[in-house]
């Protein structure tokens, strides 16, 4: 089980990007319905506008709105003069999770790991309390993939970002084809390490079918959900991760199954003349708990 994704209750199948400099978005974007938030210190800021979004997201992550929802927190890079302002700030606001842009190898998080510990001491933040997600970019990334998933028990998540890897592959994105690789990778890592997996950006938030059909392929994969820039990305894809009526029906007779089994002191459980398994029970539990988030699939 993930040590991010099905934590108490709720599984992350969305989390949506937040540009950090966009107040009426800090205000606001909490209620689009995604699973996790994501402000962005990156990407989505210009160069003039970095103190000043860094400063936006520290008082936001410490307002109501905001302070039991687990925000994520993408800084920037760790070769970049912003990187350690960022992380000060971000930890000592007591940002749930930090994503490192373009991780390429395990040193990178374990100097990130070192350097969180450190503040957190400095400010009185419980020490191990500051989790890591790292975003995989390059092929080195892809390389490392294992390394890094296993580099600090901060770990809880890997993301896979689509843009710069395929400019480092010297390919663009297509039907898929060039991601298969590196989404096998990146996942198979995480599943390795016990930690939470996430999708690339759909860019095009104009092509619902198409957007529709790489969440169908994410999910087939086994991708715990992805990564999303516009709030109507949200119900397409938690739709994806909804069962269909006949799923959620089996998933409860199964766990009926097991239920009873139990009650009755019995070591063996069997449905319709076939034996239920560990594995069994487990998807059919999954499957209950997206049918609570999603409702059945339309």
């Amino acid at each position: 089980m993930s040590k991010y994704t099905l934590t108490a209750a709720k599984p992350t199948r969305s989390m949506m990007f937040i540009p950090a400099a966009n107040a009426a978005m800090l205000s606001t974007a909490h209620v689009y319905g995604a699973d996790k938030y994501m402000f962005d210190l990156e990407d989505a800021v210009s160069l003039r506008e970095k103190d000043t979004a860094r400063l936006m997201a520290y008082n936001a992550i410490q307002s109501p709105m905001w302070r039991d929802k687990g925000v994520v927190v993408r800084i920037n890079g760790i070769d970049t003069p912003f990187y350690d302002d960022d992380l000060q700030a971000m930890v000592r606001a007591g940002a749930d999770v930090i994503r490192l842009p373009m991780t390429q190898d395990a040193q990178m998080i374990k100097d990130l790991d070192a350097r969180i510990g450190e503040i957190e001491k400095e400010c009185g933040r419980e020490f191990g309390s500051t989790n890591v997600m790292a975003a995989i970019e390059s092929a080195s990334g892809v390389v490392n993939a294992v390394e890094i998933a296993k580099a600090s028990p901060r770990m809880v998540a890997m993301a896979l970002a689509g843009f710069d890897y395929v400019v480092d592959m010297h390919t663009s994105r297509g039907d898929g084809t060039e991601l298969f690789y590196a989404r096998c990778a990146v996942l198979h890592a995480a599943r390795y390490a016990g930690l939470a997996c996430f999708d690339v950006v759909y860019g095009n938030v104009d092509d619902t079918a198409g957007f529709v059909k790489e969440c169908e392929l994410i999910k087939q994969l086994g991708f715990d959900g992805k990564s999303l820039v516009n709030p109507r990305q949200i119900a397409p894809l938690h739709n994806v991760y909804a069962p269909t009526e006949k799923q959620y029906d089996q998933a409860k007779r199964v766990v009926a199954a097991a239920q009873e089994a139990e009650a009755r002191g019995l070591g063996v459980v069997a449905l319709d003349g076939k034996m239920i398994d560990g594995p069994i029970l487990t998807e059919a539990e999954r499957t209950i708990q997206y049918a609570e988030l999603s409702g059945i699939r339309r």
